[in-house]
């Protein structure tokens, strides 16, 4: 049983943001994967064979990468962690969503290895970390703007 990324894979990347809107909001638009292409630039297609509980699989592409993702754990509306292979590499992804005064904190944290990564390792790093800030400034301004 999967409950954490890998924290001793080659590329892990841990970033924040804050969101000046309700927890409940930030936590609906993130978990409703059939809605991430409305806005993410990033990802052009999704979908989600049912609820987002353990052991449920969505499927997504984004950057022409076709990714089947696998729910590990939900503890709504705080802490959804999910992962599974894709193109040689493994990805273990973690958000976890805190209101504080009147605001949410996310704080998302992504590992990924395998041959492809270890490879490039600070260029797949740099990729993950760009695409981690782009899908923050994404919910941030979906949920703000809602």
């Amino acid at each position: 049983m999967i409950t954490a990324i890998d924290h001793d894979a080659p590329v892990v990347v841990r970033r924040d943001i804050t969101i000046d809107a309700p927890l409940q909001r930030v936590w609906d638009l993130h978990t409703d994967v059939p809605a991430w292409p409305a806005w993410q630039s990033d990802i052009t297609a999704a979908r989600a064979d049912g609820a987002l509980v353990p052991g449920a699989v969505f499927h997504w592409s984004t950057f022409g990468l076709d990714i089947d993702s696998t729910v590990h754990v939900v503890e709504a509306p705080n802490r959804i962690l999910w992962g599974g292979p894709a193109h040689g590499i493994t990805g273990i992804h973690l958000w976890t969503f805190h209101e504080e005064n009147g605001v949410v904190r996310v704080h998302t944290e992504e590992s990924w290895d395998g041959d492809p990564i270890r490879a490039d390792v600070e260029g797949m790093r740099a990729a993950l970390n760009g695409s981690l800030g782009a899908w923050l400034d994404h919910l941030k301004k979906a949920a703000e703007s809602a």
